[in-house]
């Protein structure tokens, strides 16, 4: 099957008084096919913008570019390559623990 990675976003960080959404927290899951086998979570700072968009205006799609310009290309290519990695690792283990009796 082939391995896709889904980038969500878990919770948002606002201030109340504007909307300025100063953090995000999300999860980037692994599936192979339609089976999640691996997951990272993390969160990105915002810095605050000049102009807001609306709080009540804002998409899951816009947020998730905020945090992907703000980790880098390297970076949100190092995380989905990790959860590939790992997903390999479950479908074709290296290693096993255990005892022979």
């Amino acid at each position: 099957m082939a391995i896709t990675k889904k980038w969500e976003i878990n919770t948002l960080e606002r201030e109340l008084a504007d909307g300025y959404v100063k953090k995000v927290i999300y999860r980037v899951k692994g599936l192979d096919g339609s089976e999640e086998k691996a997951r990272a979570t993390g969160e990105v700072e915002l810095e605050k913008p000049k102009t807001l968009i609306p709080y009540n205006k804002l998409t899951e799609e816009t947020v998730l570019g905020w945090i992907k310009a703000k980790l880098g290309t390297d970076e949100v290519t190092s995380i989905e390559k990790s959860l590939e990695d790992e997903i390999k690792l479950i479908n074709t283990p290296v290693t096993e623990t255990g005892k022979p009796w």
